[in-house]
């Protein structure tokens, strides 16, 4: 059911050349549909639609960037973490350079590549990039410190800091401190039931597992 409106505006705009704006949006929807439920048949015509981005319309540096993102998101998806990193790195220089560091879309980007950072257990990369870039931007930028892009930032701080190896009992210890924190807000505004509370409880547990 939900793949009939990717492929009705496929079908839509199929033969118009490939110049065309509008086939090039139907080739993007019927990507993003296929993600959603069909990764591995979503990726090949996300890969499609980014490479027809880039050679018609390159000076669109937006919307090249969101297309980068779905391919990257598919990656992350399909466990190909690898090759997601590559691509999202070069998606958050890209956000910088075009958007500046303090753009809710950048800190989004950000926030999608530390994620996978943590995933992948490069915590020396994930904590800087965290504590140094992405929050300082978030509280400047997102003004309300419940906003879920904040909490979400701060817990994977927190990981990163109990996780690593190389970290310290006072590293472990600001972990706890945070993933403190973020449970005691989302446990005011969203309640004690609350599927992000309860993330946030098993957080702060495995933090707490370390010290």
């Amino acid at each position: 059911v939900f793949l009939a409106p990717g492929w009705a505006c496929w079908k839509t705009y199929a033969g118009r050349p490939e110049t065309n704006e509008y086939r090039a949006k139907a080739m993007g929807v019927l990507g993003e549909t296929l993600l959603k439920s069909r990764p591995e048949e979503a990726l090949p015509v996300l890969e499609a639609s980014l490479a027809l981005k880039r050679r018609y319309w390159s000076h669109d540096e937006r919307s090249i960037l969101g297309a980068q993102e779905n391919v990257s998101s598919c990656l992350v998806i399909l466990q190909r973490y690898d090759e997601a990193l590559v691509l999202k790195r070069g998606i958050y220089a890209s956000a910088v350079a075009l958007l500046g560091v303090s753009h809710g879309n950048t800190i989004l980007i950000g926030s999608n590549l530390a994620h996978t950072l943590n995933n992948l257990k490069l915590w020396d990369e994930s904590k800087p990039l965290i504590r140094d870039q992405l929050l300082p931007a978030a509280r400047q930028s997102l003004w309300d410190p419940i906003h879920h892009l904040t909490l979400s930032l701060s817990n994977g701080l927190a990981t990163a800091l109990a996780a690593s190896p190389e970290g310290t009992r006072d590293d472990r210890l600001q972990a706890e401190s945070i993933a403190q924190d973020v449970l005691s807000r989302r446990r005011r505004v969203f309640g004690p039931a609350h599927p992000a509370t309860r993330r946030s409880e098993s957080l702060l547990s495995q933090v707490r597992s370390t010290l």
